[in-house]
């Protein structure tokens, strides 16, 4: 138990730098983009080209680590990150938009490796402790919180006249850290068989079929993909209301610590009242995002909007995560999560190629209505499970 609080405590360190450096580029992507993009509804093209990067690599990603290890896997990623940042970073100085883009997709494969942290904390977690194991791993985004926008205002200017250039230097140094600290991680491999080979278990598709799996797998990727629609969006609804960019990254920034905060608590939650209640809970949570950011655009409604969306994306996501791992054995769990992670970040790819060009076409009004079908359907199929589990349980009584 003491090995697994201390690789829990390093992986949590390592989502706060990782998510540090995401939410660094959430704030500035869409913005740097309005300075390269051709045609406006290219502005959030290498941020959607980053999501779809992280997609398409997460299965990889997931197999590498299956077959080498979480630590050396986890440092490729890095590495990955550390030259994407750096193209970037050259992209912008040198005003080339798809070079630009081409170190955003460099960064959205590094984005695959480090989304593994909070399963990596599920892998050498008892069940007793694995909700809150999940749980703190995602707490180490608070940290993102205070530091993601902090150093996005203070490195917007720093390779002045070029804005924003400076931030893609500091992701660079987030993942270098982070390099050192993933050094120190201590997360035994899968025994191997007999005949040396690692044993396969289940076939993906008869674990994939299984109910549970189906809406831990649609929780997730319902509670990111309305999520990301939104938050891509907000610093370019934000400016077109004339606010300021410290404004939009006041926004982010408590958005974000609507995202991690309640991850302190949330395993506990998970442990009182349950996995699927708490999911029901964040889906009602979006739903109230939706109507505090359709209500009005002033400052307020954008604040509070994004603070509840951030609270129902972590009651779905660590819902939807800490479900899933009731779904798999051991020897499972690399396909049973790449799986999973495929299918999140295609909608969050989905929601950032949506995102940009909807708010271009039809504004922030339809950008937060078009949340509720995904929100609805989520919340049925929860309900769904709940009423196929109690009739199961009623089913298996004597008399």
């Amino acid at each position: 138990m003491q090995q697994a609080k201390r690789n829990v405590f390093i992986l949590s360190a390592g989502q706060a730098l990782a998510l540090s450096g995401a939410t660094l580029v959430m704030a500035v992507s869409a913005l740097a983009g309005t300075v390269l993009a051709p045609t406006p509804w290219m502005v959030t093209l290498p941020l959607a080209l980053q999501f779809l990067a992280t997609m398409v690599a997460t299965i990889p990603a997931s197999l590498l680590m299956g077959r080498i290890g979480r630590r050396p896997g986890f440092m490729i990623g890095q590495g990955i990150g550390i030259v994407g940042a750096l193209v970037a970073c050259a992209g912008l100085l040198q005003g080339w938009f798809w070079v630009f883009a081409a170190g955003s997709i460099l960064m959205g494969v590094h984005n695959s490796f480090w989304q593994y942290f909070r399963f990596a904390a599920a892998d050498v977690s008892d069940e007793g402790f694995r909700p809150r194991a999940i749980a703190y791993v995602m707490a180490g985004g608070l940290v993102a919180a205070l530091l993601g926008p902090e150093l996005a205002k203070a490195t917007r200017t720093m390779l002045d006249p070029v804005p924003f250039a400076g931030s893609y230097l500091a992701v660079a140094a987030l993942c270098l850290i982070s390099v050192v600290l993933l050094s120190f991680l201590r997360i035994p491999g899968p025994p191997p068989r007999s005949d040396g080979r690692a044993p396969s278990g289940r076939p993906l598709a008869e674990i994939a079929r299984q109910p549970k799996f189906v809406v831990a797998v649609l929780a997730a990727m319902i509670g990111y993909g309305v999520m990301n629609l939104v938050m891509v969006a907000t610093p370019l609804a934000m400016a077109a209301c004339s606010f300021e960019f410290s404004d939009a990254a006041f926004v982010i920034q408590w958005h974000v610590v609507g995202m991690f905060l309640p991850s302190f608590f949330t395993g506990n939650l998970i442990k009182r009242f349950g996995v699927l209640n708490i999911i029901l809970a964040g889906a009602v949570l979006n739903i109230a995002a939706m109507g505090v950011n359709l209500a009005g655009q002033a400052l307020p409604n954008f604040w509070l909007g994004l603070v509840l969306l951030g609270l129902g994306w972590n009651f779905m996501f660590i819902g939807g995560t800490t479900l899933l791992t009731e779904t798999y054995r051991p020897e499972e769990r690399s396909k049973a999560q790449a799986c999973n992670d495929f299918l999140v970040f295609t909608t969050v790819a989905a929601s950032s190629f949506l995102s940009g060009a909807v708010q271009d076409a039809a504004g922030w009004d339809a950008i937060n209505a078009a949340m509720s079908i995904p929100v609805l359907l989520g919340f049925a199929a929860v309900v769904w499970l709940m009423a196929r589990e109690r009739k199961e349980r009623t089913a298996s009584l004597p008399g």
